[in-house]
C-alpha cells in the first residue's frame, strides 16, 4: 500500500469517527513502515482538520465531532509510547487553560472547544464547569500557559469572564496571556469591552484564535 493511501485510510476513519477502525489503520501503518508522527501529522491531522471544517460548516454535528475527538483520544494513547520510544514525541504548539465560569455548569461548547484545540496539538488543562476567575489565573500560572479559554452560556455569567482579567491584572501578569472568550452570550463586542484578546463564536474560530496567538508568541 502506498505511502497516500495510508494517509487517506488513517483521514478517512478519523472523518467516520469509527475508533476500532482507526486503531486498525494505524497498527497496519506501522507495520508498513510508518513512523508515529507521520501517522499523526500526515494521517489523523488532516481527517480532524476536515472534521473540525465539516463542523464549522454545519455539514455534520456534535455526536459525528465527539465520535471522531473520541477516536483521535484512543488512538494516541496507543501512539505516544510509541513516539516517546522513537525519540520523537509530538511537540505541543501551546498550553491552553480552558473552563465554563463560575455559576455556568455548561459544558457542551467547552468540551467541543477542548477538542478541537487537542486535535490541533495543543495540551489542554480542562478544569471544568462552575470555575472560579482565580482558579484560572492559578491554573494557567502553575502549567505556563499561553492561553486561558473561558466559556459562559448565561447573562448571568459573562461578568466571571472579565473577572478573570481583573485577576491577571491584579498579579500583575495580565501581558503574559491571551484571553479567548466564548458562549452563548457573549459576543465581539464584550469581548472588546471587557479587554479579551479574542471571541470565538464557534469552536472552530477559537481554535483558530488559539493557534494565531502561539504563532505571534
Amino acid at each position: 500500500m502506498s505511502d497516500e493511501s495510508i494517509y487517506e485510510r488513517l483521514g478517512a476513519t478519523i472523518i467516520a469517527g469509527d475508533k476500532d477502525k482507526l486503531l486498525q489503520a494505524v497498527e497496519d501503518a506501522l507495520r508498513e513502515g510508518v513512523t508515529p508522527s507521520d501517522i499523526i501529522e500526515k494521517g489523523m491531522s488532516p481527517g480532524m482538520k476536515e472534521v473540525g471544517e465539516r463542523f464549522t460548516r454545519y455539514e455534520i454535528y456534535l455526536p459525528e465531532m465527539m465520535m471522531a475527538a473520541e477516536a483521535w483520544e484512543y488512538a494516541m494513547k496507543f501512539l505516544e509510547p510509541k513516539l516517546l520510544e522513537a525519540g520523537t514525541e509530538r511537540k505541543k504548539v501551546g498550553r491552553v487553560v480552558l473552563g465554563t465560569v463560575k455559576g455556568d455548569v455548561h459544558s457542551i461548547g467547552k468540551t467541543i472547544v477542548g477538542a478541537m484545540l487537542k486535535m490541533s496539538g495543543f495540551e489542554v488543562f480542562d478544569l471544568g464547569v462552575d470555575v472560579a476567575a482565580s482558579a484560572f489565573v492559578t491554573k494557567a500560572e502553575e502549567v505556563e500557559a499561553n492561553i486561558i479559554a473561558a466559556s459562559a452560556l448565561m447573562s448571568t455569567t459573562i461578568p466571571q469572564q472579565k473577572s478573570i482579567i481583573e485577576h491577571l491584572e491584579a498579579r500583575g501578569v495580565r501581558s503574559k496571556y491571551c484571553v479567548l472568550v466564548g458562549g452563548g452570550s457573549t459576543n465581539q463586542e464584550w469581548a472588546d469591552s471587557i479587554g479579551a484578546d479574542g471571541y470565538g463564536r464557534t469552536a472552530g474560530d477559537a481554535t483558530a484564535l488559539a493557534l494565531k496567538a502561539v504563532s505571534k508568541g
